[in-house]
Parts: C-alpha cells; sequence; structure tokens
C-alpha cells in the first residue's frame, strides 16, 4: 500500500506560472513544479536552480546565466538556452504578471532589454537601466514550454521543478509526483495539495492524522490542538507587512508632520494582542526585518506624546478628522483593526471615520486608482526591497500602489542601489533608506502575522522559508494521508 501524504493549504490554486503574486499559497505549489534560473534560499538570498552560475557587469546592466547541463521538461523536452530566453521574453508582455490589477509587473523591470540565447547554456539580459537587483525578479521567471498560452495548459502543467503534476482538480486538489529535478533528492516521492480554507479544520485534520501537514495556522487557536494529539508545530513570520497607506497627495497626511505622528501614535503591541490575540510581530519600518538590507530599530515607536506635539506643530492641536478605507478581507481583521486604531487615537483628538468595501478587488481599484481617503487599510508585498521602494514609493514611478508621496533621499539612495552590483554595498544603501522612510514614513506601519505549520513529524529544518512560502524541497519524509489511487 502507497499512502501520498497530504498538505493543506487554504486555497490550492496552479496559476499562470508568470502571474505575480506574492500568495504563499500559490508559490508554494509553483516552486513545486515550475523552476527559474534562481530560487530563495531557506535564510534569505537566492540560490542556484536551472541557473548553475551568474555574472553581471559592473554597471548592472549586463547579466550572464549559465544553465546547469541536460536539464529537461518534465515531459522529456529539452530545456536549453533559448527555451529560457523565450520565458523570460514572456515576462516582459503587457498582458503577463498582473495583480490585483496592477498589470505588467515583470514588464516594468524587463521592458526593452534585450533577452538572448548565446549558445545552449547561456543567456544573456541586456537591459535598458541598471539592475543590480534583477535576481529578484528572475526568481519568477519560471521555464515554460511553447505551449503555456495554449488553452487547458494551467489543467495540464509542463513544468522543470522538483515534482510533475500527475492529477488535478482545479481548485481543489493537485497530486504531485517526484521529477528527478537537478536540486538532488526529494524525501517524499509523492504529494497531494488538498484545499480546506477553514483553517480549524486544516488544525484537526493534522491532530486525527488525517493529513501530513497544514500551512497558515494560528498559535491561539491551534498550537495547542495538533500538540496535544501528539503532532508538530513550526512557527514562523509572515513577512507580508500590514500597514496605513497614507494619503500624501491630499489632506491632512500631505504633511510629513502629520504622518510621522501618525506612526508615533499607534501602539503596536496593543494591536497585537487586541486584534490578533498575541499572533503578530511588531512591523517599524516599511519592509520586514528579513527583507534585504532592512535595519529595524530596537523597540516600538509608541510615543503619543511626541504625537500630539507633531499635530499640534501641523496645526491639529484642537483636533484632527480622518477618512479611513478598510476592506473586509486582505486583511481578515481589517474592520477590526480600524475600529482599535480609532480607539487608540482618539485620546489625541483624532476622529477616524471607517469607510467599508466589501468588494475586494474593488477596493484595489480604488486604491490603485488613488481614491482613498486620507488612510487606507492594505498589506503590503512582495519579499523584495528595492520592488517595494520602485512600485510604491518612488515617485518618479507613480506605481499603482504609490499615494503621492515624495523623498528625494530615498529616491537618490535606490538610484544608487540600482547601480551597486556588491551585495553588501547595496545592503547598506537599502538600511540608509529604511532609515530615511522611518523619520518621514510613506506608511504607518503595524505589524506581520504570526502563523505556524501542523505536522505529523517533527521539522528538523522549518519548511517555511523567509519569504512567508512553503518549499516542498525543505520537507522530511510525511506521514498522514490516504491510499493513492490506482
Amino acid at each position: 500500500m502507497s499512502i501520498d501524504p497530504i498538505i493543506l493549504q487554504k486555497s490550492v490554486d496552479l496559476r499562470d506560472p508568470h502571474d505575480c503574486t506574492d500568495s504563499g499559497d500559490a508559490l508554494a505549489l509553483l516552486d513545486a513544479v515550475f523552476a527559474a534560473p534562481v530560487r530563495r534560499r531557506a535564510g534569505g538570498g537566492y540560490a542556484p536552480s536551472l541557473a548553475e552560475s551568474w555574472t553581471v557587469s559592473p554597471d548592472a546592466r549586463h547579466w550572464t546565466l549559465t544553465l546547469r547541463p541536460d536539464l529537461s521538461f518534465h515531459d522529456g523536452r529539452r530545456l536549453d538556452a533559448a527555451a529560457m530566453a523565450a520565458s523570460i521574453e514572456r515576462m516582459k508582455r503587457p498582458d503577463v504578471g498582473a495583480t490585483l490589477g496592477a498589470p505588467a509587473v515583470w514588464g516594468q523591470y524587463l521592458a526593452g532589454a534585450e533577452i538572448r540565447a548565446v549558445d545552449p547554456r547561456t543567456v544573456s539580459i541586456a537591459a535598458v537601466e541598471p539592475l543590480a537587483d534583477l535576481l529578484a525578479i528572475l526568481v519568477s521567471a519560471y521555464a515554460v514550454p511553447p505551449e503555456v498560452d495554449e488553452p487547458g495548459f494551467r489543467e495540464r502543467p509542463i513544468g522543470s521543478g522538483p515534482y510533475r503534476v500527475e492529477t488535478m482538480r482545479p481548485g481543489a486538489e493537485v497530486r504531485l509526483a517526484a521529477a528527478g529535478w537537478s536540486g538532488g533528492p526529494l524525501a517524499n516521492p509523492r504529494l497531494t495539495f488538498r484545499s480546506e480554507p477553514d483553517a480549524d479544520r486544516r488544525a484537526e485534520a493534522v491532530a486525527a492524522g488525517e493529513a501530513a501537514l497544514a500551512t497558515r495556522l494560528r498559535a491561539s487557536r491551534h498550537r495547542s490542538g495538533v500538540e496535544e494529539a501528539g503532532r508538530f508545530w513550526t512557527g514562523f513570520t509572515d513577512p507580508t507587512a500590514i500597514i496605513f497607506l497614507l494619503n500624501a497627495a491630499t489632506g491632512p497626511c500631505a504633511d510629513p508632520r502629520v504622518r510621522r505622528a501618525l506612526t508615533l501614535a499607534v501602539d503596536r503591541t496593543d494591536l497585537i494582542a487586541r486584534v490578533l490575540d498575541g499572533d503578530g510581530e511588531m512591523l517599524t519600518g516599511f519592509v520586514s526585518a528579513a527583507h534585504f538590507g532592512a535595519a529595524p530599530s530596537s523597540g516600538d515607536p509608541h510615543d503619543p506624546e511626541a504625537a500630539r506635539a507633531l499635530l499640534a506643530e501641523a496645526g491639529y492641536g484642537a483636533g484632527l478628522s480622518l477618512i479611513l478605507d478598510t476592506p473586509t478581507r486582505l486583511p481578515d481583521e481589517a474592520q477590526a483593526l480600524s475600529a482599535a486604531f480609532a480607539a487608540q487615537l482618539a485620546p489625541l483628538g483624532v476622529e477616524v471615520s471607517a469607510r467599508i468595501t466589501e468588494d475586494r478587488v474593488a477596493y484595489a481599484e480604488n486604491v490603485r486608482d488613488k481614491r482613498i481617503g486620507d488612510i487606507c487599510v492594505f498589506d503590503s508585498s512582495p519579499m523584495s526591497t528595492f520592488r517595494v521602494l520602485y512600485e510604491k514609493i518612488d515617485s518618479r514611478v507613480a506605481g499603482s500602489w504609490w499615494q503621492g508621496y515624495a523623498n528625494p533621499k530615498a529616491e537618490d539612495l535606490l538610484d544608487a542601489a540600482r547601480r551597486t552590483t556588491d551585495d553588501a554595498a547595496r545592503a547598506v544603501l537599502y538600511g540608509d533608506a529604511y532609515r530615511a522612510l522611518q523619520a518621514d514614513p510613506a506608511w504607518v506601519p503595524l505589524y506581520h502575522h504570526s502563523l505556524g505549520v501542523g505536522a505529523a513529524v517533527p521539522m528538523p529544518v522549518s519548511p517555511v522559508r523567509d519569504d512567508g512560502v512553503l518549499d516542498v524541497t525543505l520537507l522530511p519524509k510525511l506521514t498522514g494521508g490516504e491510499e493513492r489511487r490506482a
């Protein structure tokens, strides 16, 4: 009898490989089935994958990838430099790489780049502008065959990652078999990813031995039940930042003193306790502590008296009214968070009026179209300091989620980082940008979610990377599933 270990996730959605997503559920499957030139390391940074090595020119514009020898897709077709170059070229298209209404995310970095196969194992990428952080893009450059755009590909995907798809019930279940990939042996010959939207049921299934592993659980609700059943718990911090975006174009938040006052007025420890039952980690800057170059402060910047003084200096000593836009999900606690925030600001004479939008896509479109009030609840990703600065903070780009903010010092540091190929030197520049944005915030940083994985066996190494994604190549031999159907 053969048992396929079952991994329970909130969603099982094997989407277009070149969609731009920071969903941990989606990326766990994409990384299992597809491979890119590089992979994220468990503790941060990038490791070779399809590319065994790479070089970059001193001006940070010309990159050369050397592929591993004898690569192939899951159906046996050769995966050479021509296939890799075609896959990266696809990412430039205006109809590829969309996310929540923001189109062509990859195209904004690769537009105009010359991408070519120099020989069967060498890919050359010549960017228009310096791009020292190109690996942050190439980690999503999954190799795909020519039929990727044909109807039905997503139901019968062909990748080159650790596992190949055996069978699929779209949105419900994906059964995988080890594919003999180039990254080494895998502990589990087969895995089954199955959707279970209810976190309580995911935890109960692991406790009962009906699943090998369940992701994105909460310690306050699920850990004790998992461990009391003799199962195992591994905690992790989701790097997605829960924030209040600020309208820096018009209204009170156009004043940097008001923006700084709001960051000082928030008691993050209290929010985490009240809104998340303690399942959170404080955020003190525009990206997480796990982001490249981040320079987090040692303590909570909560200082209501300094906030009161800044508000008075800005002309709001007698009080201030703010409109706060909030969704009903993503984050799911958005309404409770808005109410707790309003309660914290009330003693400072700040009245917060919540404006609720139930349609999450419409909410994202309102943010993208700069139709927010003074503040809005938002979740900020991706796991790239460069991309966050470029897409959300740089006033010259005025990207989809930018809200009128401008910080010339941070923009100069971003320009310098784009030209700096030495990782240590570039990290220093991003650290300086981090501190500049603490002094003059583009948004109010709040917290990250603290989550966990429940498993039927111990996890000697956390299977969740710093980007919050379950990496199937890090899994030990799993137990807990069902007899494999013939």
